[in-house]
């Protein structure tokens, strides 16, 4: 059964990328000009970012969320990438409308998908959940244009704000400190140190007073 619904996928044009994959390449219109993907962000994060239509309300707020705290975005050196189903002179009216009723600006680039070609590409055109409008798909893709998380939300389901920063401040972190981060983990907490993988680091481990160990190896540490 799952080998038939992976056929039909196929069938309908449907790619599914996955976290680790390099981020599919295309060109597209957008509202802030006309941008190939490899070379959107140079030396940047993306985070790219799908919703069902413009002058809806979910996605009123959504893309609102996203210019309001764009700045924040700018501090972690990431761009912002929007995209739905719809015609350039749409994005334009629904971002003039928006500015117009409650004076935030989108003024990151959103993709014209009118041929929802970008949408297949990045498995946001879901049948099971419609077959007209890209679901709320977040991609993290860092600076190598490697795909490095995904979430996908249901049309009448919002995403959570913090939760996309928190995730990105993740991302950078353990890239950076080469460590992982638990259940809950913000900026400037504990962070978990990888596992002893011999019986000397073992040893060095459990004599390591600097560490908050729960057992051996499970122990984090202040970076």
């Amino acid at each position: 059964m799952e080998e038939l619904k992976q056929v039909n996928n196929l069938d309908q044009g449907i790619h599914m990328p996955r976290i680790g994959d390099q981020a599919p390449d295309f060109e597209a219109v957008t509202t802030t000009g006309n941008i190939k993907m490899s070379e959107f962000a140079k030396d940047k994060w993306t985070v790219m970012f799908s919703h069902p239509a413009d002058f809806t309300p979910v996605c009123t707020t959504e893309m609102s969320g996203f210019a309001v705290r764009k700045k924040e975005f700018e501090a972690l050196n990431t761009e912002l990438l929007g995209l739905s189903i719809d015609s350039i002179h749409s994005h334009i009216g629904w971002v003039d409308s928006v500015k117009e009723n409650t004076g935030v600006y989108m003024d990151f680039p959103i993709i014209a998908d009118i041929d929802m070609k970008v949408s297949k590409l990045y498995g946001m055109l879901q049948p099971n959940e419609s077959e007209t409008s890209a679901v709320r798909a977040v991609f993290f893709i860092d600076p190598t244009k490697k795909i490095r998380l995904i979430m996908y939300y249901p049309l009448n389901v919002g995403r959570n704000m913090d939760e996309i920063l928190r995730a990105l401040e993740a991302l950078q972190f353990s890239d950076e400190n080469g460590a992982a981060c638990p259940l809950d983990w913000k900026k400037g907490e504990k962070a978990i140190v990888p596992p002893p993988k011999n019986l000397k680091a073992y040893e060095d481990r459990i004599a390591d007073e600097s560490l908050e160990k729960t057992t051996w190896y499970l122990a984090k540490k202040q970076f």
